[in-house]
């Protein structure tokens, strides 16, 4: 029997209050470590982790559970919580405003619901198969421009084109867009959803990434492209329908 995504929304956002409270409170005022894959983490992360694992698994005892900070817990029903209890932990380290948590849910390996929560700008976008993306409440809905001339384009780090064998893209991108510019982490998807910006280019991303793009983009009303695929990683173009399709076509160009 397929799970109620619209009870099960309801569990992510509490739990997503929670998570706010582990967060909020240590904002501007946490040490910074560094992880062994050159990576931020602060406490606030695993704080925010362990709430998040504790009450998503309560509601929830069957499924599993993969978070950035702890790996993976729970069971094996077909069913998974991925969790990004900070993400943008750079900017969080540095007092930026614009990190955000990411939750999702995946039913055999398709993610099915998701949220990015930006506690510093009181917004939620939260969304689910068939049920469409919402922030605080009210639905949102990717843009209708079609031409690259009036896009906003956003993109992740500047390195992972390197490392995602897309420098070429990069350069196209640099000469062609007027609007393209850096506004990364899910807080830039989030601007994707609501229409604020075009479409996103983000490589090098982990599943925790993917999951909330995975399920919110397509519901509201957007296209998710893969451009790039690693070992554990992928590249995601996604946005606006006609702008995600002038973007691959510039991809595409020799």
């Amino acid at each position: 029997m397929s799970p109620n995504l619209e009870a099960l929304s309801q569990v992510v956002s509490e739990a997503l209050d929670r998570a706010r409270e582990q967060t909020m409170s240590r904002f501007r005022q946490v040490a910074t470590e560094w992880k062994e894959d050159g990576s931020p983490v602060t406490e606030a992360d695993r704080a925010a982790e362990r709430i998040l694992r504790e009450l998503l698994l309560a509601a929830t005892p069957d499924f599993g559970f993969l978070g950035e900070e702890f790996g993976a817990a729970g069971g094996d029903a077909g069913a998974r919580w991925l969790v990004d209890p900070i993400d943008g932990t750079i900017a969080f380290s540095r007092g930026i405003p614009t990190w955000c948590t990411l939750v999702s849910l995946e039913l055999e390996g398709e993610a099915v619901l998701g949220a990015i929560d930006l506690p510093c700008v009181d917004e939620r976008y939260l969304g689910w198969r068939g049920g469409g993306v919402r922030c605080n409440g009210q639905p949102v809905r990717v843009s209708e421009v079609c031409e690259l001339d009036q896009a906003l384009v956003l993109h992740g780090d500047r390195f992972t084109f390197q490392a995602a064998g897309e420098d070429d893209f990069h350069g196209r991108l640099v000469s062609r867009l007027p609007l393209y510019r850096g506004y990364t982490d899910g807080f830039g998807h989030a601007m994707v959803l609501r229409g604020a910006a075009e479409a996103m280019i983000d490589l090098e991303l982990n599943p925790w990434d993917t999951g909330p793009i995975r399920a919110l983009v397509p519901e509201a009303g957007g296209r998710v492209e893969v451009v790039a695929r690693g070992p554990r990683k992928l590249g995601l173009v996604s946005g606006a329908p006609k702008v995600v399709e002038a973007l691959l076509a510039l991809r595409a160009q020799a």
